[in-house]
């Protein structure tokens, strides 16, 4: 049993500084638990208290049930996997990965039957003999992976372990880990950077910002129901678009036109946070647009024309940038994610409101040409123009799950964020 749970976790340094404020949070026996947010968020400063290399400052932390504030890193059961390999240059594969067994004077021949499972499961067995110098960036990850599986720890804990790889390489390994943490089932903390690795690696993910954990989910779920613009603007690829928007009885007037609001929207309105409101932050996700030429159907979305800047092809789809006569969202989440980004410096070359659309291949939108677009208003997301959070899920509760949540979208939808896809479930022609 390895279960980990956070009990209203916070992290003080001396300075002041709180890194995690009040962390709730549960990782079930064999779960694939993602931390991942924009630098500086708290993510693995959280996950090195689970290592005991940072003292905890409020709260409890429990591995299997028992408390382990005050237990040594040695003595709670973890093996960690770094970002940057910390490989032993000086000896073989075969050592690097059996030196901690050697430590705890494990017996020669136990050491080297462990070494060689983890080199069969990892497809290590050809360079054992080898050094560190003489492999690839992705065989060195899976050697640091080695040191940790022959260990047979409750728990893995991983800090951005493919960030030194290179592009291609880091959707190999993510697929490796992946496949290599479903075999062993032990339970796992992963720390990283980057949104497509969370969404396409983990069972659960934890989004952090400023130390305070946002909201818990599935992948599907992080995607479909963000409770705050926060969330809703770092999952998925590319990034939401933001438009100011404006309730009027059963429509909602955006920079797109005026929209008729689904019954289901509707309802969620009237049922929970946002009723009554008027002025909103109008959520549309690049990949709930379309060439609406390519639509058979228009009754179920909002159709519109844009002039098109940009057009970049992506062989399976295009991204169509176009810019809106219409005033930018500002809201301090979004200035946070533009910063991360390094996007938040850069200039604007002209006024307006940018938004990026994802359509069909087979569009017929040609750059510095209008373009008769689509909207599945089925997929509209909204927000309070002054707190950020969404007016479609109520709130989340001391764990980060959400309280209330439109209905799921159907099973087998997941959304795809780690290589472009045509078609996204539109009636097409």
């Amino acid at each position: 049993m390895a279960e980990i749970t956070f009990q209203d976790i916070t992290k003080r340094y001396p300075d002041g500084f709180e890194a995690v404020r009040h962390l709730n949070l549960d990782v079930l026996d064999g779960q694939l638990m993602i931390l991942v947010g924009p630098s500086g968020c708290g993510k693995s400063t959280a996950l090195r208290m689970v290592a005991g290399l940072e003292d905890i400052s409020e709260g409890e932390l429990l591995i299997g049930g028992e408390i382990v504030n005050d237990r040594a890193p040695k003595d709670r059961d973890i093996a960690m996997v770094f970002q940057n390999y910390a490989l032993y240059p000086h000896m073989t594969v075969r050592k690097n990965m059996g030196f901690a067994l050697k430590l705890a004077k494990i017996p020669q021949d136990e050491i080297d039957r462990k070494v060689d499972e983890a080199a069969k499961i990892l497809d290590l067995e050809q360079h054992l003999d080898r050094k560190p110098a003489n492999l690839s960036g992705g065989q060195r990850q899976r050697v640091a992976m080695g040191r940790a599986i022959v260990r047979n720890p409750s728990v893995f804990l991983m800090d951005e372990p493919l960030s030194n790889l290179d592009a291609k390489l880091r959707v190999h390994m993510r697929t490796e880990i992946s496949r290599i943490q479903q075999q062993l089932g032990t339970t796992t903390i992963y720390v990283t950077h980057d949104q497509t690795e969370a969404m396409t690696l983990g069972d659960q993910i934890a989004v952090m910002r400023a130390g305070v954990l946002q909201q818990v989910g599935a992948p599907p779920e992080l995607y479909s129901h963000p409770t705050n613009l926060f969330v809703a603007g770092f999952i998925g690829s590319p990034s939401m678009n933001f438009l100011p928007g404006e309730i009027d009885g059963e429509s909602i007037k955006l920079p797109i036109g005026t929209l008729g609001l689904p019954d289901s929207i509707r309802r969620q309105l009237e049922e929970g946070p946002g009723g009554g409101r008027k002025g909103v932050v109008a959520g549309l996700r690049p990949e709930h647009f379309e060439d609406a030429s390519l639509i058979r159907d228009r009754g179920g979305g909002h159709t519109f024309n844009a002039k098109i800047d940009v057009l970049e092809s992506m062989g399976s789809e295009f991204y169509a940038y176009f810019v809106l006569d219409s005033a930018r969202v500002s809201a301090t989440e979004l200035d946070e994610l533009a910063q991360d980004a390094g996007a938040a410096d850069l200039p604007h070359s002209q006024p307006g409101s940018e938004v990026v659309a994802r359509l069909d291949a087979a569009s017929r939108a040609r750059k510095g040409q209008q373009a008769e677009l689509w909207f599945n208003t089925e997929h509209l997301h909204l927000f309070d123009a002054q707190s950020g959070e969404s007016l479609l899920v109520v709130g989340t509760d001391r764990h980060g799950m959400a309280q209330q949540a439109p209905q799921p979208a159907p099973a087998g939808q997941r959304p795809e964020l780690t290589e472009p896809t045509s078609g996204r479930g539109q009636d097409l022609k």
